[in-house]
């Protein structure tokens, strides 16, 4: 979740005036605590519950997030917002970090810099049990329904088909469900969750039309400092099988629900 936006000429005019204003890119972590941004709207990697692993928000990233700070010997805090407005946010010094499924694309690393990819992930669709899609081509006459500024928002622009556009995968997958549209595009480990939640959708894959893409961690250009720390601690976890461990149990868990 995975995710991916496309930056309007406003919001970079923004973004570079809020960085001329606060000497964007050379903050670190504000004392002892690195202060993580996300959309807790993407079960298995962030969503809101009632014991979450850092406050109110769990899943496959905010394990990875608090385990980021206390290798460090810190404390992982977290600020959840609109996904469009993350790097916004980070840029202007709101948050240290954005941990939210979010794809490291050029685009993106224009404006700040990514860690080490910790996951790899698709876009899919969902679909209906009874629904004559079976490839990417065959939403070209359909509705599509997307989650603003995810990736799957992107390909389907790529693509050149229009959609609708939400900002909760709930709302899309709901109308779905409803019968209001005939597929919703997202990423593979969230459709899995919405899937087992909802009898009677079911889950196509199109290789050829979806690449891989690949999640990291977003810090402030230049900030070395926190991107150091965080990109030691991700690959140690790499390296002993951590985040496997934790994307096999949040999904398992998330798909038990």
């Amino acid at each position: 979740m995975k995710k991916a936006t496309k930056f309007l000429t406003m919001t970079l005019a923004m973004v570079m005036t809020v960085c001329t204003l606060s000497a964007c890119g050379g903050g670190a972590s504000k004392g002892n605590t690195i202060t993580f941004g996300t959309n807790a709207e993407f079960p298995p990697f962030e969503y809101v519950t009632s014991s979450g692993v850092i406050g109110e928000y769990d899943g496959i990233d905010m394990a990875i997030a608090k385990q980021i700070a206390e290798s460090n010997g810190m404390t992982a805090a977290m600020e959840n917002m609109e996904f469009d407005s993350l790097l916004v946010a980070l840029q202007n010094g709101q948050i240290d970090a954005v941990i939210a499924g979010m794809t490291a694309t050029d685009e993106r690393r224009e404006t700040v810099d990514f860690s080490t990819p910790y996951y790899t992930a698709t876009q899919v669709m969902i679909v209906r049990e009874d629904s004559d899609i079976t490839v990417a081509t065959d939403m070209a006459d359909k509705k599509i329904c997307v989650i603003q500024g995810y990736t799957g928002e992107i390909c389907v622009q790529d693509m050149g088909y229009t959609y609708e556009a939400f900002k909760k995968g709930t709302e899309a997958v709901m109308e779905l469900v409803n019968g209001k549209c005939d597929v919703v595009v997202i990423d593979s480990a969230t459709a899995q969750k919405y899937v087992g939640d909802n009898e009677g959708l079911k889950i196509v894959e199109d290789p050829g039309a979806f690449e891989s893409e690949e999640y990291a961690i977003a810090v402030q250009k230049g900030n070395t400092e926190l991107l150091d720390k965080i990109n030691s601690a991700i690959e140690k976890m790499l390296a002993d099988g951590t985040i496997n461990e934790l994307a096999v149990k949040y999904t398992e868990e998330v798909m038990a629900e």
